[in-house]
């Protein structure tokens, strides 16, 4: 026997579907669910979130620092002039209200103004796209070239993006700012808020706690070690490297705790 002799399999038989007795209408077979298309909302969410999560990052770190270094130069600067633990609280507990709602809502103004104007260009934007999309249309191909994408290619590229988000392609890639991801400013002014009295809590507690003739070595050592702990978290939550930021702002804080209390001590007012 050859192989041209022996049979080749049979397909599948289908199942035929008898009428009902009755003569009703065959019941047509379930069609298939339309697979899911692709959409960006996780890609979007995954934005805002990070959007956010930088926003508070750089709030809470500003508000940490700020916190550490203001409220140890201001109660440094009076454990010069008096060593009345009185007053030093008082001055410190003063600098550390003051300064964290100062500090809330100028973050608060802050991204209130950055939010502000965002939308009105994306705003802009969209009325720029409804009423000359050829000149807008433009202006895209450019900022795409810009970009590095091959000027064959770059036409389509924008086409594209157009298609399937014109207003979002053109705020994204022309001006660098997502609808979904304009920032709240109220995230930033209540971890500003929070980090900052955190912050100021530490120098406050080490001078109040220290003796008169430690007081300033103690506060120094408590802000440098402050500092380093705050370089070292902001740099493992921002993932970059830690040792040059952290020497920078170890030193600046050590600066300003020496001039204050120099300040202080030269002017040499006893307070009573």
């Amino acid at each position: 026997m050859s192989l041209h002799d022996i049979p080749s399999p049979a397909p599948p038989a289908t199942p035929s579907i008898d009428p009902p007795a009755d003569g009703s209408a065959v019941p047509a077979a379930p069609a298939r669910p339309p697979a899911a298309e692709p959409t960006s909302s996780a890609a979007e969410g995954g934005r805002v979130r990070r959007s956010e999560r930088v926003n508070r990052l750089r709030a809470g770190v500003l508000g940490a620092n700020d916190g550490i270094v203001s409220v140890a130069g201001l109660a440094v600067g009076v454990a010069g002039a008096t060593t009345d633990t009185r007053w030093l609280f008082i001055a410190g507990l003063a600098s550390l209200v003051a300064g964290a709602l100062s500090m809330a809502m100028g973050e608060y103004v802050s991204v209130s103004t950055q939010r502000d104007t965002d939308r009105s260009l994306i705003a802009r934007t969209r009325a720029d796209l409804a009423v000359q999309p050829e000149v807008e249309h433009a202006r895209l191909v450019e900022a795409l070239a810009d970009t590095g994408i091959p000027g064959e290619v770059v036409g389509p590229v924008a086409d594209s993006l157009e298609r399937h988000d014109a207003l979002s392609a053109h705020t994204r890639f022309r001006h660098g700012v997502e609808d979904d991801a304009v920032v709240s400013p109220w995230g930033a002014a209540v971890t500003s808020l929070v980090s900052f009295t955190l912050g100021g809590l530490v120098p406050l507690l080490a001078i109040l706690a220290s003796p008169a003739v430690l007081r300033l070595p103690v506060t120094m050592a408590a802000v440098v070690a402050a500092l380093a702990l705050l370089g070292v978290v902001s740099a493992r939550l921002g993932q970059s490297a830690a040792r040059r930021s952290t020497l920078r702002t170890i030193i600046g804080g050590v600066l300003a705790l020496l001039v204050t209390y120099g300040i202080g001590a030269a002017l040499g007012v006893t307070v009573v």
